[in-house]
């Protein structure tokens, strides 16, 4: 992570006026390297449409999914440093896959520079409204009672509720299946139809689902309850300690990107985070908005890189090797 402290001394360095003078004349590309109506795309719509809002141009969010993903930040990491390619940064191909791949085609410090933090959320377990469980305690019965029969959906191995979902096969001593599809929004597709029995996904993308009544939350995995669904518990609350994962969500550019355009890009979206509009929709997805300088959520990734290359080696979970 050294790279990460030399880059940003840089952006310090860097004059204020300097990040002021920049405007980007064109439109700029988030990648989003999952598919629609996941949280990830949801959240960088919002700022997409805000911070560009006063702009000449607005700006494009592009979908581009595959391999939990790497795909999408490859292309990010490949991209010309000029401003105006950004891709949206998780807990999962910004932290966990460095610790799952084998081989990545990226890597975070040598060929990303972050630029600001979005969000954080929380994973929701929702099941189709006629199962049998009305609680966790239940839904933990029931998942004893039926062994290997039951499966559980992800947005792809190695995504945080993939780990969720191994983690309680771990706690419960239970023998849940794991599917894994290629983002939230197939995933949670498949739980509604009843091809999977159970997701454990970031609010943002059950949300709508939930509040509809395709879907039923029976716990989350924050350290309080989301306020977007105050009657559902905790993972804790409910009798599993030690279970909290908070998902996140941040914006990062290719390595080389000059530093003014870098704060100018931050400056952005620190503006929009700050409109109450944008925290109030924010908010309603169930996503807490973070914010502040790119030194922030550089920390907040080192940190969590850390932590998640613990997990998987404690739990010796098998890594990837394609």
């Amino acid at each position: 992570m050294r790279r990460f402290a030399l880059a940003l001394c840089a952006l310090m360095l860097a004059l204020p006026a300097a990040a002021q003078n920049w405007q980007p004349d064109r439109p700029v590309r988030i990648i989003v390297p999952f598919p629609p109506g996941g949280a990830t795309d949801l959240i960088a719509r919002v700022f997409a449409e805000r911070a560009s809002r006063d702009l000449p141009h607005r700006w494009v969010v592009e979908n581009r999914s595959g391999a939990n993903g790497n795909i999408g930040m490859d292309a990010v990491a490949k991209s010309t440093p000029d401003g105006y390619t950004l891709g949206a940064c998780t807990i999962g191909n910004c932290a966990i896959n460095a610790a799952i791949y084998a081989r990545m085609p990226y890597d975070i410090e040598r060929d990303l520079v972050p630029v600001f933090w979005s969000g954080s959320v929380m994973n929701a377990l929702a099941v189709r409204p006629d199962h049998p469980a009305q609680n966790f305690q239940q839904f933990a019965e029931w998942a004893r009672r039926e062994n290997t029969r039951v499966n559980f959906s992800s947005s792809g191995f190695g995504a945080s509720n993939h780990l969720l979902g191994e983690f309680l096969n771990g706690r419960l001593g239970l023998r849940m299946t794991h599917v894994p599809f290629r983002g939230g929004a197939p995933g949670m597709q498949a739980v509604i139809a009843g091809n999977t029995h159970f997701f454990f996904e970031n609010t943002p993308t059950l949300i709508g689902a939930i509040r509809g009544g395709q879907l039923r939350a029976l716990a989350v995995s924050g350290r309080t309850r989301d306020p977007a669904l105050p009657d559902v518990p905790t993972l804790e609350e409910s009798g599993l300690s030690d279970a909290v994962i908070e998902p996140w969500f941040g914006y990062m550019a290719p390595r080389g990107t000059p530093p003014e355009v870098v704060a100018r890009l931050n400056a952005l979206f620190n503006e929009a985070n700050n409109d109450p509009t944008v925290q109030e929709r924010l908010r309603s997805l169930g996503t807490r908005p973070e914010g502040g300088p790119p030194e922030r959520f550089a920390q907040h990734v080192r940190s969590e890189v850390a932590r998640w290359r613990e997990v998987v080696e404690r739990n010796n979970i098998e890594r990837i090797t394609e």
